[in-house]
């Protein structure tokens, strides 16, 4: 005997339906650009937080890496040796103050340093340089004949000191590049006319290649002259045990060398100025290398500071779409109630608010990156330096975007699917 069905036919209840992926995504872009003003201001802070991430990340290596091209191109196996601090009243006057280094002391290094293949001795202060009515405040660097081989940059037009220029202190003169433009005329010839440095007057017999700025010095606003000459003539400072110098660069066969030198050029100095523990080291070592390293640290540091500072708009934007979303649950209360009144279950409501969430996170996730790149890409033409992008950090961007949408479109999501069907057509 078969019984009745429990309700007549036309009163039985509505069967869930399922709704395929592509019907709630289609439905979360429909619902997404019926309120486009709504959407766009929820993508806003995910753009900005994004945008911020890439361009100060890209701009950081960018600067990194045009530091270490500058450093490279003076050469990554030379070492710097610099005189002492000189000490007023117990107040430090600096590095290099202190007349502690002489050119016998770059001499013996030259020559008993296994691990020095060049040793220059140089000697520097800042001066007046003036042509006609041009006056040009500049360095002055009194340098030996080897030190366009030692430093990397050698003249571009006229030439450098030769020995005879060096044994008799001869007035000639050495410009930089930009010292150079700054006294003469575009066109005008600058080789074989007279300058007055300091108080003498010294022929120009060569200007150097351009260099650009390392470390905040610009290499190429100086002039140089021979070191005797420099000594002699515009210094007049010696020392007790010989030439006083400011300090000199070793160049190194190879950069694996440069911590074998460090070690014999300190003990080599120690043994020649009497220097014995606890007494301290009246000189100062640095290298290339260690200069690379401190500003690649420094700068990374910079550079995850910001990007922590990029971070919290982005998580700013995540509570900006949360914020959105309830808003949009509250507002669609009715809405949700006739869905799920006609068969949408639970998981399909929470589905699509969760979709609508993920997809604007994405859609401004996406935007961001353009425009990161975008600005990063401006700022390494503004600013002359390398355009680097690292893929990285366009996929962390991405994934950082869906993370957020994802966890700000939980709770809402969660709400929506909860609301009771009855309750939400009875709202207004």
């Amino acid at each position: 005997m078969e019984f009745p069905p429990k309700f007549p036919p036309k009163f039985a209840p509505i069967r869930p339906t399922k709704i395929s992926l592509m019907e709630v995504l289609t439905m979360a872009i429909e619902a997404l650009w019926s309120n486009r003003l709504r959407t766009s201001l929820t993508m806003l802070g995910v753009i900005i937080g994004i945008a911020s991430v890439i361009t100060v990340t890209s701009v950081g290596q960018g600067v990194q890496k045009a530091t270490e091209q500058q450093i490279q191109a003076l050469g990554t196996n030379v070492m710097l040796v610099l005189t002492g601090v000189a000490r007023t009243g117990g107040i430090s006057q600096g590095t290099g103050t202190a007349s502690t280094l002489t050119w016998e002391d770059s001499q013996a290094i030259a020559q008993q340093v296994p691990a020095a293949e060049a040793v220059t001795a140089f000697l520097q202060r800042g001066g007046q340089v003036v042509y006609g009515d041009q006056n040009d405040s500049t360095s002055i660097l009194g340098v030996e004949l080897n030190y366009p081989s030692v430093k990397e940059i050698y003249p571009k037009e006229g030439q450098f000191f030769t020995q005879e220029d060096l044994e008799s202190a001869r007035s000639v003169v050495v410009l930089g590049s930009k010292v150079r433009s700054d006294l003469f005329p575009i066109g005008a010839p600058a080789i074989g006319e007279t300058v007055r440095v300091q108080n003498g007057r010294y022929t120009v017999i060569g200007v150097m290649e351009a260099k650009g700025s390392v470390g905040g010095q610009d290499q190429d606003d100086r002039v140089y002259v021979p070191l005797t000459n420099m000594s002699s003539q515009l210094v007049g400072n010696t020392s007790v045990n010989g030439r006083a110098i400011s300090g000199f660069w070793l160049k190194a066969a190879d950069p694996t060398q440069l911590e074998a030198a460090q070690f014999q050029v300190t003990n080599l100095l120690r043994i020649r100025h009497n220097i014995y523990p606890p007494k301290p080291d009246d000189f100062r070592i640095s290298n290339q290398i260690d200069i690379i390293n401190t500003f690649s640290s420094v700068v990374g540091l910079f550079t995850v500071m910001v990007s922590a500072i990029a971070g919290i708009s982005l998580i700013v934007g995540g509570i900006g779409i949360a914020n959105i979303m309830l808003v949009s649950v509250v507002e669609r209360t009715r809405e949700i109630g006739i869905r799920k009144a006609i068969g949408a279950t639970n998981s399909a409501v929470l589905n699509q608010f969760l979709t609508e969430a993920i997809l604007v996170s994405l859609l401004g996730g996406a935007m961001g990156v353009i425009i990161g790149v975008g600005l990063a890409f401006t700022a390494a033409l503004l600013f002359s330096f390398p355009f680097v992008i690292s893929l990285t950090s366009i996929g962390a961007g991405i994934v950082l975007a869906l993370t957020v949408g994802l966890i700000a479109g939980v709770i809402p999501a969660r709400n929506a699917a909860q609301l009771d069907p009855i309750t939400a057509l009875r709202s207004d």
